[in-house]
């Protein structure tokens, strides 16, 4: 039997006696094996004893679980039921016995290689500062493979432009906005415009990640039906996209934040659009049944006060 199973050993239900959890687990083994003598070499128990625990489960809550009156055991249509909570609550039990067994220990963040790089630093700095026990493992991957991650349980967090995942499994919460800007070398004829409509820059040479890629949906989305035809070049590295442009290879549409220390050193100039709603999010994604971690709610916190600010 785990260590610690005995913390969690009953609770009451209204209405019925004291529930215990070692007879919901030998009934989830019973309803998942349809056998007791499976069950009890499972559970290393005697079989008279899976079935006491299955009856004393059945006085507890004065239901009948398992049909007998067959030479093959059964469920009960009350049976069906509660065999699907079970496993629920068994799980949840496991998840709730590991999250508190290791506070303090490691937080398993993701992001987009930009929001790392221009986002992730004060984040990281300020939450190490107050919890300096917890070790944080940051991975960059793109916007698909993280979430899968996160969904697998593998990654805590992950941090992506645009929307959020549909999956029942997944919470989501839009951190900030990000304005969409046009990219240019310094010399451009566009550089000393302030704003510019995308329509009369569709004509521009520009550079642009390759198809798949979250910030090369953000470039086919904002030019609709007027974008180029063709990027003059398509590369995967954000940063060596922007020095693409400071080499006067083209123009490019990006995110503000990851163009802002370069075009603070003057390496590219920022164009700005003239249509205000051509924004993304910064969305953070976690994964529900694990919303009561409270490392995660700790760095979720500070996430959200640095990016506010």
């Amino acid at each position: 039997m785990a260590a610690g199973y005995h913390r969690w050993r009953r609770w009451d239900i209204r209405g019925a006696g004291p529930v215990e959890l070692r007879n919901l687990r030998a009934f989830e083994t019973v309803a998942r094996t349809l056998s007791v003598t499976q069950a009890a070499r499972e559970l290393h128990y005697a079989q008279s004893s899976i079935s006491d625990q299955i009856q004393a489960l059945e006085r507890e809550l004065g239901v009948e679980l398992l049909d007998r009156s067959q030479r093959r055991l059964r469920l009960t249509p009350q049976g069906v039921v509660l065999a699907e909570y079970t496993d629920q609550i068994l799980k949840l039990i496991e998840e709730a016995r590991y999250a508190i067994s290791r506070p303090g220990t490691e937080l398993a963040v993701g992001a987009m290689e930009t929001i790392s790089v221009h986002m992730l630093p004060a984040v990281l700095s300020h939450y190490r500062s107050l919890y300096p026990e917890t070790r944080v493992r940051v991975d960059h991957q793109n916007r698909g493979d993280l979430q899968r991650a996160v969904r697998r349980g593998d990654l805590d967090l992950c941090l992506t432009f645009g929307e959020p995942p549909h999956d029942p499994s997944l919470r989501s919460e839009t951190l900030v906005d990000e304005p969409l800007v046009v990219i240019v070398p310094p010399q451009h004829p566009l550089a000393g415009r302030g704003r510019v409509a995308l329509a009369d820059v569709a004509g521009e040479p520009f550079l642009a990640t390759a198809q798949g890629c979250s910030f090369r949906e953000m470039f086919d989305d904002a030019f609709g039906s007027a974008a180029p035809k063709e990027p003059v070049a398509e590369v995967s590295s954000i940063g060596t996209l922007v020095a693409c442009v400071a080499a006067g290879m083209g123009c490019a549409l990006l995110p503000l934040v990851s163009v802002r220390p370069h075009a603070a050193r003057d390496e590219v100039v920022v164009v700005e659009s003239e249509d205000t709603s051509l924004r993304t999010t910064v969305t953070m994604t976690w994964l529900d049944r694990n919303s009561a971690n409270p490392n995660l709610i700790a760095f979720q916190k500070v996430l959200r006060e640095e990016l506010a600010g």
